[in-house]
């Protein structure tokens, strides 16, 4: 055997005993499933709902503490600036890509966002989504269709949602961009 063939076979040999050891290591998937992506959403309805419940309980203090946990732990405002358009915001400060700017719009009481006044401390008693799709694509997805929220006078009130969701570090997801508006009617 040549001196050349034999240094091909041994760094072979080697290379290949070194492959189970590497696999042994840490894997990060974020790969994002549909199941993760339908729960998220669901536990921001449920958030809406018990952030509109701790209003009528404990007043907007007890909605705003219970507000910045649901931010902190469904938005990805830690990540960087969050693509968040509420439905009922509108010019100089329609866009809120700040965890202040969301945290005003879903409570109010913020003078630096002096037209909001609290989206979800409106009442609301029931959230339903309604998906015309979900997209997903490995380490994000997407989601457009509607959402209806029950008022406590039995009115829904249905607006047009996007949503995109991405993984952080620790692989819980994280909204990154959530835009809402009401459906057009042709008028």
């Amino acid at each position: 055997m040549k001196k050349t063939t034999c240094i091909a076979v041994a760094s072979l040999l080697i290379g290949a005993a070194a492959l189970p050891a590497l696999a042994k290591g840490p894997v990060v998937n974020h790969a994002i499933s549909e199941s993760e992506v339908l729960a998220a959403q669901q536990a921001w309805c449920k958030a809406l709902i018990d952030i509109s419940n701790a209003n009528t309980s404990g007043g907007q203090a007890a909605a705003k503490a219970l507000a910045e946990k649901v931010i902190d732990s469904a938005y990805g405002y830690q990540m960087g600036a969050v693509l968040f358009k509420p439905t009922l915001t509108e010019v100089p400060q329609t866009f809120r890509v700040t965890r202040e700017g969301a945290l005003s719009y879903f409570v109010g009481g913020n003078p630096a966002f002096p037209k909001d006044t609290g989206f979800a401390l409106k009442g609301w008693t029931k959230c339903e989504i309604a998906n015309s799709a979900v997209f997903i694509a490995g380490d994000s997805a997407n989601t457009m269709g509607n959402v209806m929220f029950t008022g406590k006078d039995g009115k829904v009130t249905t607006v047009d949602k996007t949503w995109a969701f991405v993984k952080d570090d620790a692989g819980k997801l994280r909204i990154v961009v959530h835009h809402s508006s009401l459906p057009f009617t042709g008028n």
